[in-house]
């Protein structure tokens, strides 16, 4: 039995933030490495040097409108009658207590001193990723923007802020993108239960046996609450299966090949 996880509307703000997360990457790291043959690569895949800085520009505030969007339907799926489970309950992605209890409880089933922590529909892990996200995408558009109209930045601020700009945002960036490319995909995705690929945010589904080993108190609630045969996913078509998984490895490829080669030409940086 497959149980829905995900709506269309969160799998395509995630497909969004993937496109243009890749994009703002290959961009941003094409410039940040340009004295180098995998920078100059980087570059000539987005049509060269001023192009990739054209584009990280524009790609940039596409992803900020979408972040946007996403801040305007987040405000809107608050149940303003019930605002303290809406905004702290089990459904929502706000850490609370509870998640620091959780990490407790990992730490010592890893010292083998307590039984694995019971979960529900979101794991601490998963809230650590989505504000890892959350509070980076405003701090790289808020420098960004400044670094693009430095003349207009320079006529509010001393010159030397630039400086403390670009290496804030490209600080954040190679920490953004080493999260991503390390944490995010394989914890997503290489982990004993979810190899060869956690197919939730791209079918909308999880398998029931997956949910009750991983997620066992959001299924026992489910079913208290009647819902749980209302959540019944169907199956993805297989062509749209075949495309996902061509999509999301790719994804994963390109990553893996951006992180490789920022770790091996990581002291040609360039900070200006």
């Amino acid at each position: 039995m497959l149980i829905k996880r995900f709506t269309k509307t969160e799998r395509l703000f995630h497909f969004f933030l993937v496109v243009t997360f890749l994009i703002q990457s290959g961009t941003g790291f094409s410039r940040m490495f340009i004295t180098t043959y995998f920078g100059r690569t980087l570059s000539r895949l987005f049509g060269g040097y001023e192009m990739a800085i054209l584009i990280h520009f524009w790609a940039g505030m596409l992803l900020m409108a979408g972040f946007g969007i996403h801040v305007i339907y987040l405000i809107k799926k608050i149940d303003r009658q019930n605002l303290a489970n809406s905004l702290m309950g089990p459904d929502s992605l706000i850490p609370g207590p509870q998640d620091a209890r959780n990490i407790i409880k990992r730490t010592l089933w890893t010292l083998g001193l307590a039984p694995f922590p019971k979960l529900d529909r979101w794991a601490y892990w998963e809230k650590f990723d989505y504000w890892a996200v959350f509070w980076g995408l405003p701090l790289l558009a808020i420098t960004g923007v400044m670094l693009k109209f430095s003349l207009l930045t320079t006529l509010v601020f001393p010159g030397w802020l630039l400086n403390i700009l670009v290496l804030v945002h490209r600080a954040e960036a190679i920490l953004a993108a080493s999260f991503i490319f390390i944490v995010h995909f394989f914890i997503g995705h290489f982990r004993p239960l979810s190899f060869p690929m956690n197919e939730a945010m791209f079918s909308g589904n999880i398998h029931l046996e997956e949910a009750l080993k991983e997620k066992p108190l959001w299924v026992e609630r489910l079913k208290q609450e009647g819902k749980l045969e209302q959540m019944e996913g169907k199956p993805p078509a297989t062509w749209y299966r075949v495309l996902y998984f061509i999509f999301g490895y790719a994804a994963l490829g390109f990553g893996l090949y951006i992180l490789i080669n920022g770790i091996i030409y990581g002291r040609y940086i360039q900070m200006h």
